[in-house]
């Protein structure tokens, strides 16, 4: 079955709200997991979510840290991972599956963005190891979670970013090309698309459904490290360092940014659809030029098949299809 990447027209537009989004849905026993919950897009994403009345649980690098930011917010856990350390990954997993029998929302939110050349202990380039990798790992293991909710979502975070690259699968950790900080990113964001479409492939049989998201251009700590230059060329801080909010523009507050994700994980629009590339809570158009929607590389079928069958031989966990 093919992806259908059609716009809905729901007409929420790019100034959409996370908290409005969530003001629409119960989650009154719902159980959500949420990467990188601690801070910009992943705080708001958690704020929504527990306002529905779902219990969150956020996976984070730094605990003492998280805990302090989720400060307030209530029905919310906090437990260690480290996307980039394959152990973790599957301590936090094994921990979470001990003590809860079900995942109705799973949100992979956590991320790197344009960073120097790192690796990870298996010798992974940095942003394919934690944009990625990491979290295809955490789905394979949680999985059985995900089956027990009967229906359940799992959302991944893309970016327009990867509109710069294809997925790279002849060279995807650098070894035989230059590397380049915007490509690395880039590329891994398409690898995030890929999988949801692959996902959701596997899923929908048992109530399993996947999407992929642009959240828009947030302005957020992690990335306060790029250049003056680079921050200009797109036109993202005021004079005086602020940034710039123009939703039209797809310059948004961590809170618009975080809309289309709690609207994947919680609209009933989407019931009958999966695998899709979302952004401005709606379905995104597919697009060969034009600076907004999805490139057809993102939501290749073949595509998506052949990562996920790379992935399951690099991590030594598959899930069968249905």
């Amino acid at each position: 079955m093919s992806v259908v990447q059609k716009p809905l027209l729901t007409g929420f537009g790019p100034a959409m709200s996370a908290m409005a989004v969530a003001r629409d849905a119960d989650l009154t026993g719902r159980v959500a997991v949420v990467t990188g919950g601690s801070s910009g897009l992943g705080l708001e994403t958690v704020r929504a979510l527990a306002l529905s009345g779902a219990s969150v649980h956020v996976a984070a690098l730094d605990p003492v840290a998280a805990r302090a930011a989720l400060r307030g917010i209530d029905k919310v856990d906090v437990w260690p991972i480290d996307l980039a350390d394959e152990t973790s990954v599957k301590a936090f997993a094994n921990t979470f599956l001990d003590r809860h029998g079900r995942i109705d929302i799973l949100v992979l939110n956590a991320g790197i963005m344009a960073q120097p050349l790192f690796r990870d202990m298996r010798g992974h380039e940095g942003h394919f190891s934690i944009n990625f990798l990491g979290h295809y790992q955490l789905t394979g293991l949680l999985w059985p979670a995900l089956l027990a909710a009967r229906t359940s979502r799992v959302v991944v975070l893309s970016s327009r970013a990867h509109q710069i690259s294809d997925f790279d699968f002849e060279d995807f950790d650098f070894v035989r090309r230059p590397y380049d900080k915007w490509i690395a990113y880039a590329q891994s964001k398409t690898a995030n698309a890929l999988f949801a479409v692959a996902l959701d492939r596997r899923g929908r049989a048992n109530g399993v459904r996947a999407f992929s998201v642009h959240p828009g251009m947030i302005v957020t700590p992690g990335i306060r490290h790029l250049s003056q230059s680079e921050f200009d060329a797109v036109g993202a801080l005021e004079p005086d360092g602020t940034p710039v909010i123009d939703p039209a523009a797809d310059k948004k507050t961590p809170g618009q940014g975080a809309a289309t994700t709690v609207w994947c994980a919680t609209s009933p629009t989407l019931n009958s659809l999966g695998g899709v590339y979302c952004e401005n809570c709606d379905v995104a158009s597919v697009e060969t030029e034009r600076p907004y929607g999805v490139r057809p590389y993102a939501i290749d079928a073949e595509k998506a098949e052949s990562l996920w069958q790379m992935s399951a031989i690099l991590t030594g966990l598959d899930i069968a299809l249905a």
